[in-house]
């Protein structure tokens, strides 16, 4: 199973993303989880990549694409693997699939999380983070200690990106963005809609619904 999820910031597709590679036994793919391994192991691509980020610019497409691709030839990605958050415009996903044309290993499925704007505010503002990248929600999924992440005992924050303004703000630049990734992958007859609201159990029955419809 080689799948890709789509949809805007706090749509669920890490929570889901989660359940989904496990019970597929495929890995969880991230871009930000591949360029935090290539800088901390000091890889010739994290070097590079670090260069750009020192200098206070975006990693560039190709570099990042370098990276998904030296991330797909690993083989714990033979059964499948599973992409959230990437590609998030239409000219990394012609770059994804030359890179899985290459392979052979074209996609099975894109799921696209469909959810109401207010919804995904309300998400967004209430959750919290933890700095080694573990997230909780003060009204959905609130840590034991309140402030205090349950993995490692260090002090929850705000992202500054999860301020009401910056959240709706967010949303438009991924309407724009990313949106037309729907239509992108829906002309190549691969695209799957599911509504995204709704506890996680609920959703995932959804997605394996939809993934079995279209099998």
């Amino acid at each position: 199973m080689r799948l890709v999820l789509l949809g805007p910031p706090g749509a669920g597709k890490g929570t889901q993303a989660s359940v989904i590679a496990e019970s597929h036994g495929i890995p969880h793919i991230s871009t930000g989880d591949i360029l935090r391994a290539n800088l901390r192991d000091e890889t010739p691509i994290g070097r590079e990549a670090k260069e750009y980020m020192d200098a206070g610019e975006l990693v560039p497409d190709d570099v990042v694409i370098r990276m998904v691709a030296d991330r797909l030839v690993q083989a714990d990605t033979r059964a499948g693997f599973l992409f959230d958050g990437f590609p998030r415009t239409i000219e990394q996903a012609e770059a994804l699939e030359a890179v899985l044309a290459g392979e052979d290993t074209p996609l099975d499925r894109v799921v696209n999380f469909s959810i109401d704007v207010d919804e995904l505010v309300q998400r967004l503002t209430g959750r919290r983070s933890c700095p080694e990248g573990h997230v909780y929600h003060v009204d959905n999924n609130p840590p034991a200690t309140p402030g205090v992440c349950d993995v490692d005992g260090k002090e929850l924050f705000q992202r500054e990106d999860d301020t009401e303004d910056v959240v709706r703000n967010r949303l438009e630049v991924y309407h724009q963005q990313t949106a037309p990734l729907v239509d992108f992958y829906d002309q190549r007859d691969l695209l799957v809609t599911i509504d995204a609201d709704g506890d996680v159990g609920e959703v995932t029955s959804r997605i394996d619904r939809a993934l079995s419809s279209h099998a």
